[in-house]
């Protein structure tokens, strides 16, 4: 029974990572189903019973890049025992994160078309986001943006976050648009600080 669930772990691990590849690279249109099970080895009644279709598996693929964010900025946001600086640590890991060749297809363009604004959102919000209300309460009872609802300064700073992952995405220099971007982020923490 054991080697059972094992070797259904592997499938599916083998499925994703493959399925991201092609996805990064040719985006969700042209990744053809075939090539993955090709690559993979596998049969596509392996993948449809898995992932019920390409959506699904794109889905899932989305998810696993959502959680690698996620998992950046906590670990970004860990750097310094001040909160203001793991505030602007978390903010400046999603950005990065978010423009990087292996993350920006799925999470910047496909992932919003072919799921679905709202479910992307919802995507969002059950990862990096989350993340960002954690430290913005924690702030709140540390004495930082009274009187400033906390879900009204997520969706704000979550929003601004994304925007400027998007306008970096499509920038020839991303390195300073990103600089640029964090400047104007430090400056609008610094007013919320003062």
């Amino acid at each position: 029974m054991k080697r059972n669930k094992e070797d259904t772990n592997e499938t599916i691990r083998k499925l994703i990572e493959v399925a991201r590849m092609y996805f990064t690279e040719r985006g969700y249109a042209d990744t053809a189903l075939e090539d993955i099970v090709n690559e993979t080895q596998l049969t596509r009644g392996a993948l449809y019973h898995h992932f019920g279709n390409k959506k699904g598996l794109f889905q899932v693929v989305l998810e696993s890049v959502q959680k690698e964010v996620a998992e950046r900025v906590e670990s970004e946001a860990a750097q310094s025992e001040d909160m203001w600086e793991q505030l602007f640590f978390g903010c400046r890991a999603f950005v990065a994160a978010a423009v990087e060749p292996h993350n920006k297809r799925i999470m910047l363009i496909d992932g919003p078309a072919v799921l679905g604004w709202e479910e992307w959102r919802k995507m969002d919000e059950q990862h990096s986001m989350q993340l960002m209300r954690s430290q913005l309460q924690l702030m709140q009872l540390q004495g930082c943006f009274a009187g400033v609802s906390i879900d009204a300064l997520t969706h704000f700073l979550s929003g601004a976050l994304n925007e400027s992952a998007l306008w970096i995405a499509q920038m020839p220099n991303s390195e300073q648009s990103l600089a640029e971007s964090m400047g104007v982020i430090s400056l609008l923490l610094e007013r919320f600080k003062s």
